[in-house]
């Protein structure tokens, strides 16, 4: 079946999928379970921290027996030196979408990264992978004639972007330039450009805390179980690897880069604590700001007891 065929089609022609989204720690894992019970439902994780083997105290990873209850497709699928971009995301869910489909069975998303099911629900420009040898050309440039004058030549061959980006904001000025040089058009142009809706009946909850209070008490909680169910033992044995650093996005995830840093000297464990659950209060904030802002969303309360009836009612 091709994924990008019949757009055109009325929305309820296409088979259902449900997408569960929510904040971190707000109870995602157990709703979908349930759902899986009631429903035939596979599920797929939306999470770019699930993705890795050998990180799962951390991403509170569902368990041996929740994944044989409940399969979750799109985890354990890299090592923790790989990186996983959004295309490629999006790519191994439609596959997954539509391997489920034609067994008859309900697509069940579930996670909390955003960007993902933006991805899925927009589609994505055709933008090119970074290329490390552009970037550094682009930097020695800007070392030798500075970032204003950068800016000029991007105003010059993207009007648009120059208007975006500040000069003072080199990351993005390099990505803006790098996508010129690697594709000979603007990033501003292949931006209005992107793949087809996925051919879907897409119906989209949202479960999080309706106070703020609680989900944080939730990821302190959660952190403390991490610690006590060997956090810090998991995130030695990927240090003493030798080959993992601070700047994969593995190690990047919140709670990994605190604990390495406390296993370097940076903090101490009570500094670790304080700024991991910090990090992941930040990380939930940034979620529910998507959230906020996201169209065709039904909204759960975590504290309910009825969630699982609301949505099969408004399923």
């Amino acid at each position: 079946m091709d994924m990008h065929k019949n757009i055109a089609k009325p929305l309820n022609s296409f088979p259902p999928a449900l997408f569960l989204m929510g904040p971190t720690a707000s109870g995602k894992t157990d709703l979908a379970i349930e759902l899986c019970n009631s429903l035939p439902c596979e599920i797929i994780s939306v999470d770019s921290a699930l993705i890795y083997r050998g990180m799962d105290i951390g991403t509170a990873k569902p368990n041996a027996a929740e994944l044989i209850e409940a399969p979750h497709r799109l985890i354990n699928i890299l090592d923790p030196s790989q990186r996983y971009s959004v295309a490629e995301f999006r790519k191994d869910a439609l596959l997954a979408m539509q391997d489920i489909t034609k067994r008859g069975k309900i697509p069940l998303l579930v996670g909390g990264t955003m960007m993902y099911y933006k991805a899925l629900i927009d589609g994505l420009s055709p933008l090119p992978e970074s290329d490390q040898s552009v970037r550094e050309a682009i930097e020695v440039k800007a070392n030798e004639l500075g970032w204003d004058v950068l800016h000029q030549q991007l105003a010059q061959i993207d009007p648009t972007s120059a208007k975006r980006i500040h000069p003072n904001d080199p990351q993005r000025l390099i990505r803006a330039l790098e996508v010129y040089q690697l594709t000979e058009r603007s990033m501003t142009e292949l931006m209005a450009t992107r793949s087809a809706p996925i051919p879907y009946n897409i119906k989209q909850f949202c479960i999080a805390p309706n106070d703020r209070k609680v989900l944080h008490q939730r990821i302190s909680q959660r952190f403390q179980l991490m610690i006590d169910t060997g956090f810090q033992a998991e995130v030695e044995k990927l240090k003493n690897r030798g080959d993992l650093h601070l700047d994969l996005p593995s190690i990047r995830c919140v709670g990994y880069r605190q604990m390495w840093q406390y296993l370097d000297g940076d903090h101490n464990f009570d500094e670790m604590f304080e700024k991991s659950v910090a990090a992941t209060r930040q990380l939930a904030k940034r979620q529910l700001t998507w959230l906020r802002g996201w169209k065709n969303i039904h909204s759960l309360d975590a504290q309910s007891s009825g969630n699982l009836s609301t949505v099969l009612n408004l399923f």
